[in-house]
């Protein structure tokens, strides 16, 4: 452990053998220790399987790059794609490819190296990012759900309300909306002390384990850590089931079958990306302190930072005819 131990100059033993309360303090003070460094555990615990992780890690890495990267591609390149359905598409992907990227390189990178220690400085700066992305998901999803809401149910009005000009200012909104609170969560969660371990038992960053190994009472900052998710997770997931209520109800009042069908395979991708990355996070950070576990915690993050950031072009693109002719195109002009 890379723990720097601060004595107080108090603390002599003549002092201690004629003062009695000022040992008890002079105790507690040699206990504090400041933590420099931190080592992220990850997946240490399975020595004789890091070669098979760190292949099916850079499979999945490589997965998630070139899925996104295509979906960016084909939604700039294509006309019959340059809609705001497929702008909100092409900001996701590359939303995914940076939030990917905030935890896998660093996972394959003490996998192939055995070096597990990070600093402080790294770990609050990796915490925040991910938040920071995070968040942008969360209100990107939102606003995605909102202009099907708008193209499903006010359908002559939708391309004077999604124009390009209202697009670029949600997809703006989206992006920079998580940077104040993430980093203010950041700094207040780096501003405790952490004492007796150093070692986080995660593959990441994240404030679950981090919180574990603060000293004293942590329940202040787990009460802002709910606060916030409510703020940047439980109301745009308010906002996207507002929408797909009403979307829902406006679709069974179609006249036909083929219309419903058709109405609903536009939200159906949509609709499972946001269950799968709500779902996930919510269990994660919404669960109360005792109920963590570092097995949990690493099975629900696995999830929702690399598992479903996986599928999201394989849902978009297999379950799109759009997408689909516009792959399709773009390898035959190859």
């Amino acid at each position: 452990m890379n723990l720097t131990v601060y004595p107080s100059n108090t603390c002599s033993p003549r002092f201690l053998l004629t003062k009695s309360f000022p040992q008890m303090k002079c105790e507690a003070e040699s206990n504090i220790s400041t933590v420099t460094q931190f080592v992220l555990l990850g997946f240490a615990s399975l020595p004789n399987l890091q070669g098979i992780l760190s292949a099916v890690f850079s499979i999945i890495y490589m997965i998630i790059l070139i899925g996104n990267c295509l979906i960016i591609l084909i939604t700039r390149l294509d006309p019959t794609l340059q809609k705001p359905m497929y702008f909100f598409l092409a900001n996701f992907s590359a939303l995914e490819i940076c939030y990917v990227s905030v935890t896998v390189p660093r996972i394959l990178f003490n996998i192939w190296t055995q070096n597990r220690n990070i600093s402080m400085l790294a770990c609050a700066v990796q915490m925040c990012f991910f938040l920071m992305l995070g968040t942008d998901e969360c209100f990107l999803l939102a606003v995605m759900s909102y202009d099907r809401y708008v193209a499903i149910c006010n359908p002559l009005q939708y391309p004077l309300v999604m124009n390009s000009r209202k697009c670029t200012q949600l997809a703006a909104g989206s992006w920079i909306s998580g940077i104040p609170i993430q980093i203010g969560q950041t700094c207040w969660i780096f501003s405790m002390h952490f004492c007796d371990s150093n070692q986080i038992d995660h593959f990441f960053c994240d404030i679950p384990p981090i919180l574990k190994l603060a000293c004293g009472d942590t329940s202040v900052h787990e009460l802002s850590v709910y606060v916030v998710v409510m703020v940047v997770a439980a109301l745009p997931f308010i906002l996207v089931l507002t929408s797909y209520s009403k979307i829902i109800a406006t679709i069974l009042r179609l006249p036909t079958a083929k219309g419903r069908a058709k109405a609903f395979s536009t939200c159906s991708s949509h609709l499972l990306v946001v269950v799968l990355f709500y779902g996930s996070g919510t269990i994660t950070y919404l669960r109360p302190k005792f109920m963590h576990s570092p097995e949990t915690d690493k099975l629900l993050s696995l999830f929702y930072t690399i598992v479903t950031p996986m599928f999201n072009p394989l849902i978009y693109s297999l379950r799109n005819k759009e997408v689909i002719a516009a792959l399709r195109k773009l390898k035959l002009q190859k």
